[in-house]
């Protein structure tokens, strides 16, 4: 299905990240027909960035009339800006929209990432033929989204969804404090001395990463696996308050840290049924996404199709 046709019957969509710009194509029949990235050079010029990107886009593809833009942030519905990001805070002094739409003559769609990457997993991946979804997307940043009756639920004021905001312990601790990429790579670091037996030893301690936390533990590390199913643990205590508040049908968990798949979504699944509402948890599945990197790209291309 199409949803408001480009030239073509294709849809683009394109996330921003603060390493890469992440570049999507959907076809006439909802698959994903292109994926392109490329490195985010400066966050000063990401408007010249991203008419490059869609410029590529177009020579591979042909001309498409609308595109759709996922950032890490909140939006402003009404002026199509980024109101705040915590992770690349300079966006909100720069006019994306307007700056492409420019030069381009495209129209121009703004959504928060996990907004979009909610809604692509519901149309096109683990979400598909479930009424109310939930989305907590576990990387750079922590962030949630909620689809109801098949909608984005955005909120009072358009900010729902700051999954990275919900305490996860009686000191106010904030479950992004312990479970974005940045942070579980600081807890790794400050107890990886501890285990002289770990192979993240052979790494020296500024050079740290997740996908080395996350690899090591595919290796049957044991102190690897111990940080990610902690991490897991966190974000399971934030997920059953989603579950004790709307007995939700499913939640999708996806994101960098999902490279660990089973390991982390154990741990989540157990923590929740911990603490849930037994009938609320019976009735809640909780599963891996399905589109990975692709999922925002995805999202704010069929979103834009709706839009346009």
């Amino acid at each position: 299905m199409v949803d408001s046709p480009n030239q073509n019957g294709r849809r683009v969509g394109i996330e921003i990240s603060s390493a890469a710009l992440n570049a999507v194509v959907i076809g006439e029949n909802d698959a994903i027909i292109s994926t392109h990235s490329v490195p985010v050079i400066d966050a000063d010029t990401i408007a010249l960035q991203l008419i490059r990107l869609i410029e590529g886009v177009k020579q591979e593809f042909g001309g498409f009339d609308q595109v759709g833009i996922a950032v890490p942030g909140l939006v402003d519905r009404t002026t199509c800006r980024v109101a705040f990001s915590a992770n690349i805070p300079r966006h909100s002094e720069v006019d994306i929209a307007n700056e492409v739409k420019a030069t381009t003559g495209l129209a121009v769609f703004i959504e928060n990432d996990a907004n979009a990457a909610a809604f692509a997993e519901y149309r096109l991946g683990a979400g598909r033929g479930s009424r109310d979804m939930f989305y907590a997307t576990l990387g750079e940043g922590v962030g949630g989204a909620f689809i109801f009756d098949g909608e984005i639920w955005r909120g009072a004021s358009g900010f729902a969804g700051e999954f990275g905001y919900v305490p996860i312990n009686s000191e106010g601790t904030r479950l992004e404090d312990v479970a974005s990429s940045a942070n579980i790579i600081r807890r790794t670091r400050g107890r990886f001395h501890t285990d002289s037996t770990s192979s993240l030893n052979k790494v020296s301690e500024e050079a740290i990463t997740l996908t080395d936390i996350i690899s090591a533990a595919g290796n049957d590390d044991d102190f690897a696996q111990m940080m990610l199913e902690r991490t897991g643990m966190y974000v399971g205590t934030a997920v059953a308050s989603v579950i004790n508040l709307l007995n939700i049908e499913k939640i999708v968990v996806g994101g960098e840290i999902m490279e660990a798949k089973q390991l982390v979504l154990d741990a989540i699944v157990e923590r929740a049924q911990e603490l849930s509402f037994s009938p609320s948890f019976e009735s809640t599945s909780i599963v891996e996404g399905e589109l990975g990197v692709n999922a925002a790209a995805a999202g704010a291309a069929l979103i834009s199709g709706l839009a346009g």
